[in-house]
């Protein structure tokens, strides 16, 4: 298992230390991606070490003259900025966190650090994307209900003008009906009191039987 971490020159002894403790930190899922080991241009018996998985990336420094490790992880959605800088013996491998932390380690073979900075560019390309699914699942939950009857309304849009349209239309027909009715008001009011002085003009005495008959006609037939 080992075997595909030495493929860029790597110290087997560093890598047979950080593997077989890193193994033992792996959480459910998480696989190893890359491991690189620092070589200075000097004897260097305990190199740091940084492991990517899909998950983290990993800071592995030898204490206690080798028999002990010491390591400092983070997770890919606190990883801001990776930076990889070539010089002329080695590169310098860092990441900057979310919260301001900056970790890095130096005399890093460049084909390893190239390698590094590869697989890191991918896992912060994959966070991102996850990062905005996160986004847009949260944006729907906010408007789902919006969402849920969006569908409905599309569906009845065909309908809707037969529907309505005839409906609109009903009340158009009844509108001048209230016409007739209030213009006889005024003409029954006027015979009414035209009969009213002509009984009256009778009653005193002022016209004959014939001629209030004939008067009376003659009003009717006018309204």
């Amino acid at each position: 298992m080992m075997d595909k971490f030495l493929r860029d020159e790597q110290d087997p002894k560093a890598i047979e230390k950080v593997y077989s403790r890193l193994v033992d930190l792996l959480t459910s899922g998480e696989e190893i991606l890359y491991i690189a080991v620092q070589k200075k241009p000097i004897v260097n018996l305990f190199p740091d070490c940084i492991a990517i998985t899909n998950k983290r990336i990993l800071f592995f420094t030898p204490a206690n003259l080798g028999l002990s490790i010491k390591f400092v992880d983070f997770v890919w959605k606190d990883i801001v900025d990776v930076v990889m800088k070539e010089e002329i013996i080695g590169a310098v491998f860092s990441v900057k966190t979310t919260n301001g932390a900056e970790m890095g380690v130096d005399y890093l073979p460049k084909v390893q650090a190239r390698k590094l900075y590869q697989y890191a560019q991918e896992r912060k390309e994959a966070e991102r994307e996850a990062r905005r699914q996160r986004e847009l699942e949260e944006k729907r939950a906010e408007s789902g209900s919006v969402q849920i009857d969006h569908p409905a309304q599309l569906a009845f849009q065909p309908s809707a003008p037969l529907i309505q349209q005839p409906v609109a239309a009903a009340p158009v027909p009844p509108a001048p009906a209230p016409a007739p009715v209030v213009a006889e008001e005024p003409k029954k009011d006027e015979l009414t009191e035209k009969l009213k002085r002509l009984k009256t003009l009778f009653e005193s005495g002022l016209i004959s039987q014939e001629e209030y008959n004939q008067k009376k006609l003659e009003l009717l037939s006018d309204f």
